[in-house]
């Protein structure tokens, strides 16, 4: 991933009771996971920390943009623990106290970008790490 910045807006995308989300006009269905992502982070309070970077994938950009980012935040934390182990509900606080986090998923069939929020993140998240538990079960 390439990590570009400062950006200046971004956008939310509200929850549906159905099986994706909708984001402003768009449904995300589950074929596109494999869509082209940007994840927009503000880690600090002044609009100049906003950051981006992209990813070919949601799932890559969880991994590699989501959970790393979390997981530097742990070791500049504890930088004299040899290893850190933290639960889904620290990485949970940890995106809720961010002043913004927020992904742009590519839409093939519209050739755009819907917008997606935090809990929308949390969710595929959730859902991914669901996933890794279950294959080294």
């Amino acid at each position: 991933a390439k990590l570009r910045g400062p950006i200046n807006n971004q956008q939310k995308c509200r929850r549906r009771q159905t099986s994706g989300v909708f984001c402003r006009n768009f449904f995300i269905f589950p074929v596109e996971i494999m869509s082209h992502t940007i994840l927009l982070v503000q880690p600090g309070p002044r609009p100049e920390t906003r950051t981006y970077s992209d990813y070919d994938s949601v799932t890559e950009c969880m991994e590699a943009g989501v959970c790393k980012i979390f997981e530097e935040h742990l070791k500049r934390s504890h930088p004299n623990s040899p290893s850190i182990t933290y639960d889904i509900s620290q990485l949970f606080d940890f995106i809720d106290q961010l002043p913004d986090l927020s992904c742009l998923v590519y839409q093939k069939s519209t050739n755009t970008y819907a917008p997606c929020n935090k809990e929308w993140i949390k969710e595929k998240i959730y859902i991914m790490l669901r996933k890794q538990a279950g294959k080294s079960a």
